[in-house]
């Protein structure tokens, strides 16, 4: 996850977790405030309420209470406003007129009860003490007094749980005049509510979800109403929650939105500023990826910020000092190939690279001759002199290869191959140009002859480059030249004529493209490249390898194929077979390590070719990545841009890409960086024979360092010998093919 998001992410986890506590908080002292004030609201509106209906309680059934009541609940902020009677008084007459059982006769009341689970009931008072006053005053008015009747008041006092419960029935014995007693009962009213009031709780805009989520609990506030010592009755009201329920969502509503509005804000802040913060990381990033593809770069603009500076100074100077390494590494590479490639006592190429620009003229479709010239009898010319008058004879000798032009535009490349054998490449010779060389050739070591007082000095023999055939070949035919040459004389020189091809062009032409048209070829998988530095013997590689045969079911040598192939312009056609083919192979046998395939430098530099690759890979996206093209170091060199290109094309679709036969004649070291190479293998002059080889060893360690340093895996190429294979395994090379 990118710096970027993990700020954003953090930022926000922040931002959330500050605004849901200060959200709760807000809504939580919102609500106890708005129960607060909707409660003590309530509650002054019971003693204002008291207060005025005070005065009217002289009858408890005046209509104007009902109405003082009905104004003040009409504002709507009143859930209930209810007035009730302090208590509630029964009497005797009260119970016998309830009763369904007694007549019209004077009835005496006793034993009055109710059940106990909905109350009680207290006598509060008779009429006997009022009989005894008035008889002191009178006792004629005590005499008809006696004759009355007693009569009692019951205040009846429910229970909690039956407080709500109107009608209760009251048991009693009733006994008249005539002493009759009857047992029976009378049901009472027994509501002490004088007016209520009620209004619904409206929630208009409100969500239900939201009334659930935060309860609003508004106690019901009351007031006493008091006639002296006594309280006559209770004026209860009850708030609605409703309004509260409205301010705070209101409230709740606009605090969500300014934090969505606040936090949106904050982000695009945030994202300009992290912008800006993280330009310099990019850099940093892309001096990173620099440094890992081998473009040693620097950051120039450094970043404000302190720690950020710090880590582009380091990068910078890690840049300038892995940069160095490089440098010092490539020219230690330069200074053993040059021990390897060239002869230490005459400062002439070896045969490797005689066999490498061999390869050139066949890539270039070049013309020319290929001399062989041996020194005559070296041996018995050695047993007469010093080895400094023979290395000083053999200079001279070698100085007459490298210095003897026919024009200063010739093209001329001398080898020593070992010993007495040299070689030498003529490029674009004509058979007359052949002719002239060999004699001023003849002319100079003539001169070197009569020096040393040595009659025979040596021999030429040449033969015009065949670009249908092979180096073998061609060497062949040098060197039956050179053999007639000895034949002819003294210092004399044999030159063979272009001789008429086994196959005339046409008979090749035709033989191309019906191999090519028709795909008669079959692929083998060659080289099993196992890693070296692991116990694991599996193959991580193998290289395509198509097998050609012409009509007489002969093979044809696959150099000479590719020649004539693009010659003729069909090699385009015949990698894209193979290419085909090897995916086909991929699939059916599920094969799992990569594959090499072999690319040609015209189809590399082909646009269609490459869409049409890059069409197939995508096609085959599975298995992309055990695609691996390669391209000779010597087709790479013939146009370096066009590789890159191809390389960074390849990458992009998952395929992968490997430099083969690598020789530093034809790609400098300081340029590997410059490709976006996955692999390098080395041409097999590097490691055969390399345990008895210290500028060999010397050369594959520098190598190995610098394609670690460049994220590039080096394999070595058809090592034979054992004691080879150990060797370059403690180098440290990371593959190797027998």
């Amino acid at each position: 996850m990118s710096l970027s998001k993990q700020l954003y992410i953090i930022i926000s986890i922040i931002f959330i977790l500050i605004f849901t506590g200060n959200f709760i908080i807000s809504v939580k002292n919102t609500k106890e405030y708005l129960e607060i004030e909707s409660i003590t609201k309530a509650q002054d509106t019971a003693t204002s309420l008291g207060m005025s209906l005070k005065t009217l309680l002289k009858d408890k059934y005046d209509p104007e209470i009902g109405s003082i009541i009905n104004a003040i609940a009409n504002r709507g902020f009143y859930k209930e406003i209810r007035l009730e009677n302090s208590f509630f008084n029964i009497q005797d007459s009260d119970l016998i007129a309830a009763s369904k059982d007694l007549d019209n006769s004077k009835w005496k009341v006793s034993n009055v009860l109710i059940d106990e689970r909905i109350g009680k009931l207290e006598v509060i008072g008779t009429n006997d003490l009022e009989k005894e006053l008035l008889a002191l005053e009178d006792g004629n008015i005590k005499e008809n007094l006696s004759k009355e009747e007693t009569k009692k008041t019951y205040d009846f006092i429910a229970n909690d749980s039956y407080n709500h419960v109107k009608n209760v029935t009251f048991s009693f014995t009733a006994t008249n005049e005539n002493g009759k007693t009857i047992n029976t009962s009378a049901n009472l009213n027994v509501d002490k509510t004088l007016v209520q009031v009620s209004r619904d709780e409206k929630f208009d805009y409100v969500p239900q979800w939201f009334i659930h989520m935060i309860p609003i609990n508004l106690q019901e506030q009351s007031s006493e109403i008091s006639n002296g010592w006594q309280t006559t009755a209770i004026i209860y009201v009850s708030a609605n929650a409703g309004d509260a329920y409205a301010k705070l969502y209101e409230q709740a509503k606009n605090a969500i939105v300014y934090a969505l509005v606040a936090f949106v804000i904050s982000m695009l802040i945030l994202f300009v500023f992290v912008q800006y913060l993280l330009k310099p990381l990019k850099r940093i990033e892309k001096l990173a990826n620099s440094i890992a593809v081998g473009k040693f770069e620097t950051i120039d603009e450094l970043p404000w910020t302190t720690e950020i500076k710090t880590v582009a100074l380091a990068m910078n100077d890690m840049s300038r000092k892995i940069e160095a390494i490089i440098d010092k590494l490539n020219t230690n590479l330069e200074n053993l190939t040059k021990k390897l490639s060239c002869d230490e006592l005459t400062q002439l190429d070896l045969r490797q690279n005689f066999e490498t620009d061999m390869k050139d003229m066949f890539i270039q479709k070049n013309t020319g001759y290929v001399f062989i010239i041996k020194i005559f009898e070296l041996a018995n010319f050695a047993k007469n002199h010093t080895n400094k008058e023979i290395n000083s004879f053999i200079k001279k000798f070698a100085l007459i290869l490298s210095t003897t032009k026919l024009n200063e535009d010739s093209k001329i490349m001398a080898y020593r191959f070992f010993g007495s054998e040299f070689a030498i490449i003529a490029k674009d010779f004509t058979d007359k140009d052949a002719k002239e060389y060999s004699l001023k050739l003849q002319k100079r070591f003539e001169e070197l002859a009569n020096e040393y007082i040595k009659k025979d000095i040596v021999h030429i023999g040449a033969t015009p480059f065949n670009p249908i055939g092979t180096i073998p070949q061609i060497l062949q035919s040098a060197n039956e030249a050179y053999e007639k040459a000895t034949l002819i004389g003294s210092n004399e020189i044999f030159i063979e004529e272009h001789t008429t091809s086994a196959r005339a062009m046409e008979e090749w032409k035709e033989l191309i493209f019906d191999i090519v048209d028709n795909s008669k070829f079959n692929l083998k998988y060659i080289g099993n490249a196992t890693t070296l530095n692991t116990t694991s013997n599996d193959i991580i590689m193998q290289e395509a390898f198509a097998s050609i045969k012409d009509k007489d079911n002969l093979d044809i040598p696959i150099g000479t194929f590719v020649s004539i192939a693009e010659r003729y312009g069909k090699i385009i056609d015949f990698d894209k077979k193979i290419i085909t083919k090897v995916i086909n192979n991929i699939l059916i046998n599920k094969i799992s390590h990569d594959i090499s395939i072999n690319l040609s430098i015209d189809s590399i530099s082909n646009t269609g070719f490459i869409l049409w690759l890059e069409k197939t890979i995508d096609e085959h996206k599975a298995i992309a990545k055990q695609l691996v093209f390669s391209v000779t170091a010597y087709a790479v060199a013939k146009d370096v841009e066009k590789f890159k290109f191809f390389a960074d094309e390849m990458h992009e679709h998952g395929a992968k890409v490997i430099i083969k036969r690598f020789e530093s004649k034809f790609i400098p070291l300081n340029s590997i960086k410059d490709f976006n190479l996955d692999y390098i293998r080395l041409a097999r002059e590097y490691t055969n024979n390399v345990t008895n080889d210290s500028s060999k060893q010397s050369f594959i360690e520098a190598i190995v360092d610098l394609t670690n340093l460049l994220n590039i895996k080096l394999f070595a190429e058809n090592v034979q010998e054992d004691e080879d294979i150990e060797t370059i395994k403690k180098l440290h090379v990371y593959a190797a093919s027998r």
